[in-house]
């Protein structure tokens, strides 16, 4: 039976001996459960190196490492050899190996495979290019980069093909291990092998992915990210079982077994006769299709799929909840939920300094901030709540302040400034590269529960050229329908999404908006700067956590009305329609039962109360009051 201590360090001698002892297809069903056991044990997987935290020389060839991703691409499959036969010319002694796992198809001194046996076993396999999840906030890599106990040292055993970096960096990157040496020790076996894995600096960094003119003559480094200045590795994610569940965008962590064998470089340089190493190899590629599906193997390395879990969140402080058997995740719930009034208290009076004094605008942030899309009537998409904050301050510290405070709660954000130039010049939507045959990625292709800030106080006169009307086109169906419409050349595609859309705006937002509330200050910080950094600042951890594991929490507690609220419900439109039949029409009354909706999840509520649909009732009838005084001020105002 395969040693106990070499899971983590050497899988696919753990593989061999499963091979080894039952060549049959069962034998692959028996290693995946042998992980998947390995991992439930104590705090296991925080043992396993993570390409998101450790750079990919510090990693060990061929151990079991994860990754947290999302899928950018999915590319054709690929044939492999499942099993094939080594045969040694001099003394003809055969031997039966596996190539599941693998790139390259191994032999021993002397071997050749032998590929016309009868015993070869063809199979299939989907590849799926991955990267970094886009947004992801700083403390989300931070909180998991510490919860790591992966040990990791500078392999021995490769030496990445880089790209020259300056001495400090690279004594940086050395110096690394020697910062956590304190760390305590993992399991006997995998310490032997591996060291500390806390090591921020990644090995690569993405350039803007806006930077291609051309989408056919995109840079060999173009590790085509969806946002401008991510960092962190682009993984090719080999995947050989229920790949069909997986889709373009989804949030995936994935355990594998690392490939970052040479060979794989000097095949995609040198297409000579080495190439019948590989598993297989489509001549027909063209030269720029060869750049995108075999790239460097330092700069993407290879990952092949032991363990998949599909990601509901990406929040290190939340226990993933899909599996509701798990009995430390329901322990987690309820003990939180026990002080989620409290926890939303903290928080509005912690938004109400934010959005200086205004605590309306404060309770409609929060129900923004714990939306989501949890259902789809044919085109529609019901649980967006969309907010547009008007009458924010023309001034950029305040705008990209309260974004700071957005991206230090929520896990993954981006802000994106509505400038002339940025709606002119930026492409918002994927689009299709048929030469290279991939998606270009770009800003609209975010994970699911992404909070995408609107900063529309930056946009000046000026006139939108075709580029920027087609680009506010895209932001407006993503706000109204949630789907991005990627651009296939030919035809549009429809990409459902899931994403928290916030503008912020002087008047009334060009953008459509569910909810419109004007923010009206009581407050007037003579430095801007100062006030929200010393909010910030004063904020203690433990409560900051609360804040952000209630945020995420919320989005995925079910929710539903009973019959007798639904009555009380309906005769309540009938009679305020009867006293006022002005007073409120169906996009009001859809509005005021998403309102509800949010309040009742935001105090921990999964039924509609009639307390709460009279508080939601009185919420919107302050804002629609302020937005009729402000068309009063401002008489332009739509």
């Amino acid at each position: 039976m395969p040693s106990a201590l070499d899971w983590i360090n050497s899988p696919l001698s753990v593989v061999q001996g499963f091979f080894a002892q039952t060549p049959n297809p069962e034998w692959e069903k028996k290693v995946v459960e042998y992980f998947k056991e390995k991992l439930k044990v104590n705090d296991a997987a925080n043992w396993v190196p993570s390409l998101n935290d450790v750079p990919l020389h510090y990693l060990k060839p061929d151990s079991l490492v994860k990754f947290r991703c999302m899928v950018q691409d999915m590319f054709d499959p690929e044939f492999y050899m499942g099993v094939y036969e080594t045969v040694d010319p001099v003394s003809k002694e055969r031997m039966l190996r596996f190539g599941k796992y693998r790139d390259i198809a191994e032999c021993g001194p002397q071997q050749e495979v032998d590929l016309n046996s009868n015993k070869s076993v063809t199979l299939e396999r989907q590849t799926f290019y991955c990267v970094p999840i886009p947004g992801e906030s700083p403390w989300v890599k931070e909180t998991y980069a510490c919860e790591s106990q992966a040990r990791v040292s500078p392999s021995t055993s490769y030496t990445p093909c880089r790209h020259k970096r300056s001495y400090e960096e690279d004594e940086d990157m050395d110096m690394q291990p020697s910062k956590q040496k304190d760390q305590l020790s993992g399991p006997p076996g995998v310490a032997e092998s591996q060291t500390s894995g806390d090591s921020k600096r990644l090995e690569t960094e993405a350039p803007s992915s806006q930077s291609n003119s051309l989408p056919g003559c995109s840079s060999p480094l173009d590790l085509n990210f969806p946002l401008p200045g991510e960092k962190g590795p682009a993984c090719l994610v080999k995947m050989y079982e229920d790949w069909e569940s997986v889709k373009v965008n989804d949030m995936l962590e994935v355990y594998g077994i690392l490939s970052v064998d040479p060979v794989l470089s000097v095949l995609n340089e040198e297409r000579d006769g080495s190439s019948s190493f590989l598993d297989t190899m489509d001549c027909t590629e063209s030269a720029e299709e060869q750049k995108v599906r075999s790239p460097p193997a330092s700069l993407v390395p290879r990952l092949h799929v032991l363990l998949v879990h599909k990601l509901e969140h990406n929040n290190p402080l939340l226990p993933q909840l899909a599996d509701q058997s798990c009995e430390s995740a329901v322990g987690f719930v309820s003990s939180f939920l026990s002080e989620v009034t409290s926890v939303r208290a903290e928080l509005l009076g912690y938004f109400t300094h934010v959005l200086l004094g205004d605590s309306l605008a404060a309770e409609y942030l929060i129900l923004h901030l714990i939306s989501t899309v949890y259902a789809r009537r044919d085109v529609l998409p019901l649980g967006k709540f969309t907010l547009n904050l008007s009458g924010c301050p023309r001034n950029t510290a305040y705008t990209e302040n309260l974004y700071r405070v957005i991206q230090n709660i929520v896990p993954s954000s981006y802000l994106l400034g509505m400038s002339l130039h940025n709606m002119n010049s930026l492409r918002l939507v994927p689009q299709k590269d048929y030469t290279a045959n991939r998606l270009v990625s770009s800003v609209l292709q975010l994970a699911r529960n992404t909070s995408l800030f609107l900063d529309e106080t930056v946009l000046e006169q000026g006139q939108l050229d075709t580029a920027g009307v087609r680009n506010i086109t895209a932001l407006g169906n993503l706000i109204s329908w949630q789907k991005v419409d990627y651009d296939f050349n030919y035809h549009r595609m429809e990409f459902p999404c899931n994403i928290n859309v916030l503008i912020t705006s002087e008047g009334r937002s060009l953008l459509p908006a569910d909810c419109l509330v004007h923010l009206q200050p009581q407050l007037n910080p003579p430095n801007m700067q100062e006030y929200l950094s010393a909010l910030q600042v004063s904020l203690l951890p433990s409560l900051l956590n609360k804040f952000r594991v209630y945020l995420s929490l919320l989005r995925t507690m079910e929710y539903s009305i009973s019959e007798e609220v639904t009555k009380a419900v309906e005769d309540d439109f009938v009679e305020m329609r009867k006293n006022d039949p002005q007073s409120i029409s169906g996009e009001d009354l859809h509005r005021l039962l998403v309102v509800a909706r949010l309040l009742s999840l935001s105090v921990g509520q999964t039924t509609l109360s009639r307390e709460r649909w009279t508080r939601a009732k009185h919420l919107e009838s302050l804002r629609k009051n302020r937005t009729e005084q402000q068309k009063c001020v401002n008489g332009n105002e739509p």
